[in-house]
């Protein structure tokens, strides 16, 4: 007789446990097949805007008449630089503001440079860089060389993509400052100018002297600290 409630006791227990584990197991699977608020918080996170060739024009169409934002100031090893970013150029004043805003800049590299021509900047060779592009979108802009604006001493363009660009679309993460007295007006129409430096062309001249590999990177790095907006 004990051995018999033993027995049932036994199969009790096993059965009670059996239905726990069913439970459990069907808790978690309802779990994956249901996200929680959470979830669809982390969701939208990871699904980020980005910008693509098909919607640049008209977001930063938009942005721009939101952000009127035109003064900006670099800040390196050896100086500021401030730039005022010129209105006519709206489309690629609106993108370096909002390039600013985002802080792409901030430790990015004068990479390429030209004593005597001028100083390119906004790339790196990291992959802190490279993840902030990504973040941002892939795409170009359209040349905008037609408003009247010469690569004099000072001004503020933007390179083209040198690869399948028969157009000669800029690049948008990068820019260079003309650093040659006289200007280099060979590049007139074939770069869009869209802004000028109003102060620290000293600067800029400092670091066109800096020394250079064959590739005309310097020798010893030549950071952007920090791209920001000067209130007016």
């Amino acid at each position: 007789m004990r051995a018999l409630t033993l027995l049932l006791f036994f199969l009790l227990f096993c059965s009670c446990q059996d239905k726990k584990t069913r439970v459990i197991t069907k808790d978690v699977n309802e779990s994956r097949m249901k996200p929680s608020n959470n979830d669809f918080i982390n969701v939208s996170k990871k699904a980020d805007f980005r910008l693509t060739d098909k919607n640049v024009m008209e977001f930063l169409l938009d942005y721009g008449s939101k952000n009127i934002e035109n003064l900006v100031r670099i800040t390196t090893d050896y100086g500021f630089i401030d730039i005022l970013l010129f209105e006519k150029t709206k489309f690629h004043r609106a993108n370096f503001v909002y390039l600013t805003k985002k802080k792409y800049f901030n430790n990015t590299q004068f990479y390429r440079v030209i004593t005597d021509f001028m100083i390119q900047g906004g790339n790196s060779d990291d992959r802190i860089t490279l993840k902030k592009r990504k973040t941002i979108g892939k795409y170009l802009l359209p040349n905008d060389y037609d408003k009247g604006f010469k690569h004099d001493r000072g001004m503020l363009s933007m390179p083209s993509k040198n690869i399948e660009n028969p157009y000669k679309k800029a690049s948008p993460f990068e820019f260079f400052i003309v650093q040659q007295k006289g200007g280099a007006h060979h590049l007139d129409g074939d770069y869009t100018i869209f802004g000028k430096v109003v102060r620290g062309m000293d600067v800029v001249d400092k670091i066109s002297a800096v020394p250079t590999d064959a590739s005309d990177w310097p020798l010893q790095n030549v950071f952007i600290k920090d791209i920001s907006i000067i209130k007016q």
